[in-house]
This record gives C-alpha cells, structure tokens and sequence, in this order.
C-alpha cells in the first residue's frame, strides 16, 4: 500500500490516504482548502454539538460549523454528544434544511478529551459507557441511510480512558457491528491529552479487531512518521492533526518523498493569502481575530518568529498584516523546519487546540 492509493469507505472512494483531523477553532474550510491543495484527501469538520443542531439550528455558530468552501474535496461532518436520538434528530433536521447532502460523511466524536466535553458524557466520555456509544452509531447510522444510503458514517476515537486502557478495541467491534464503515483512532487515551507518544500497538489492536478500514492518528508530522504508522500499525490510512496547523506544507511532504521545505517567503505568502480568505468569509476583524493563534504558527522555527507571533496577535485587517508582512520579509531570507516538529512545538500546539480554543479536537 502507498499513500496515494484510493481508499474505500463504505460507497465513498478517498483518491488517497492522508487525511486532516478535525480540531475545533483550527479547521474551518479555509485551513481545510489549503490542506486540500497540499494534497489532503479527506476532510472532516470541526466538531458540532447535536444539542447546538436541535436547538438552535439557525445560530451563526452553528451556520458556520457546517459551512464548506467551493473548492473543498471528501468532507465528513463531524458531530458530537450524548444521546442516540439527538444524533437521529440532529440528522433528520440538517436533511430536512438540505444540509447534510453538502458532507460526503457523518463522523461522529467519540474521542475529543476537553471536560467541558466530556463532563456531558461526549466525546471521549463515551469510552466509558461502551453501550450508549453502541447506540449512538446505530441511531446515526439509521439516521442517514433512510435519506442518504450511499453516505458512510466514521468513528474517531481514542485509545481508552486512563492508562493500559484499550477500550478502542471493542469499541471499534461494535461500531462496526452497528454499521459503522471506518474507525479513526488518535493513539493517546482520554488521560494523556497531547502529553507522550502515540502508541502505535493500541492502534495495530484495533485494526487487527475489525474489517473496515482503520486510520491511524497521533505523531505524523513526516512521511516517516506515516509510514511508521502504517508498518506497525497496518492502518489503512493516516490524519494529520496538529502538525497541520499553521503547515498546510506537511501534506506534500508526507505524501511525495522529493518534498522540499517551504522558504520564508513561501510561508509568510501563505499565511497572507490564509487571512485573506478567512477575512474575505468572516470580516476583516472578526477573521483576523480568529486567525491569530494559527497565523503564529507560519513562522515557527525562523528568525524573529517570537516577534512575528507577538505582532500578528495585535494586527486588525489583512491590509495591517500584508504592511508587516514587508517589513519583515527581508530578514527571513532562509528556509525553515516546518517539518521537523520537536516535543516542544507539539507541547505548544497541544497548548494552543486545548486552551486557546472553546473545545479540544483531534
């Protein structure tokens, strides 16, 4: 297997197979589309509350969850909670409004580790009630194949709860049993966070428990990295979470092997034309606000990238941005590590999807 061989999944056929994690404040459709154009084959959408669906449908939060940009490829929408029929209804209501025709998928989130997620009994929560999690796949399952019989439903999951924990396992048999068509398993378990590394024999436990694929996630931030995963693992495939921040660059590395680094320039070209299409979707302020903490992360590993990351946190339109862009441009004339991520800059990331944003992903 290659990476760059089709995958199914269910009725849905993946031209590749290195994907971009869902990771809640991170990846709104424009990360997607430039991950898209690095060579991302699969998508998935932030993670989206059930409750938020039901209840407040119309909510400019929620609208903007389920947005999806012109250009995007296989998208899966992610959706999180606690009670089988809200799943159901959450799905019969996005059908009903002609929503749920717009995803190529239905993910549903069954590892996010933020307590303000899992004190509701979601996310990683459900590793804990294996029953509940059980009828959640099958009511979303139904949900979507009396309208949309060709649209696959996902799991992505951890590993288990605490330590020695591998409730992935069978959590994965069973998804599989209710009509689940693949599994996504982040090789940490609830207690670790982002902290350790990824176990990969966890991984390989639960590929070896199921016949649907399995995608690997957890460390990829090189093609060795992917290959690691697969070779230990046998996983079909692998997503690419944190790494991707600020980095849309590591799809091309993982998947083409003559992959160079980008320069100064390049990155600080990305970042600016990042914000002028999240600006160009949000507003001027608004888009930069939410930007922010992704747009420091262009300039990891160069010269001056504390100042960079100070300066971006202050600027207010892409016009201020593009101005410093210039100022600085000429003394980053060298190219850059964006491939080599190191303990700290994973500590940072981890930091930054946990902290900076309302939930957790990944």
């Amino acid at each position: 297997m290659i990476l760059t061989d089709p995958l199914s999944i269910g009725q849905l056929t993946l031209l590749g197979r290195v994907m971009l994690a869902p990771m809640a404040g991170v990846t709104a459709w424009p990360t997607r589309l430039l991950c898209r154009e690095m060579g991302c084959a699969f998508a998935v959408t932030e993670m989206v509350s059930v409750k938020s669906i039901l209840y407040s449908p119309d909510m400019p939060a929620v609208l903007d969850l389920l947005e999806r940009g012109d250009e995007e490829g296989p998208l899966a929408l992610q959706l999180f909670g606690a009670e089988p029929s809200d799943f159901s209804g959450a799905i019969a209501l996005l059908n009903d409004r002609g929503r749920l025709a717009a995803f190529d998928a239905v993910d549903i989130n069954m590892g996010c580790p933020a307590q303000k997620i899992t004190r509701s009994g979601a996310g990683s929560a459900l590793l804990l009630d294996l029953p509940r999690a059980a009828r959640i796949v099958a009511a979303t399952v139904r949900a979507v194949e009396s309208t949309h019989p060709a649209m696959p439903v996902t799991v992505k999951t951890r590993l288990g709860w605490g330590a020695g924990d591998r409730s992935a396992v069978r959590l994965a048999r069973m998804a599989w049993d209710e009509g689940a068509a693949a599994v996504t398993v982040h090789g940490r378990t609830r207690d670790q966070q982002y902290s350790g590394d990824a176990d990969l024999e966890g991984v390989a436990a639960v590929k070896a428990a199921v016949s649907i694929p399995v995608i690997g996630n957890g460390d990829v931030a090189s093609r060795a990295d992917a290959e690691r995963m697969i070779r230990e693992t046998h996983c079909d495939g692998v997503m690419i979470g944190r790494s991707a921040i600020g980095n849309p660059w590591v799809f091309s590395r993982v998947l083409h092997s003559e992959a160079v680094e980008p320069t100064a320039a390049e990155r600080l070209a990305m970042a600016l034309r990042h914000a002028r299409i999240q600006c160009a979707w949000r507003g001027g302020q608004r888009g930069m606000v939410e930007l922010r903490g992704q747009l420091g992360w262009y300039m990891k590993g160069l010269p001056g990238a504390a100042t960079w990351r100070a300066s971006v946190y202050g600027l207010g339109c892409v016009g201020a941005l593009e101005a410093f862009i210039k100022t600085i441009g000429t003394n980053t004339n060298t190219s850059t590590n964006a491939g080599g991520m190191n303990d700290g800059r994973r500590k940072e990331q981890a930091d930054y999807i946990g902290g900076r944003t309302s939930q957790a992903g990944e």
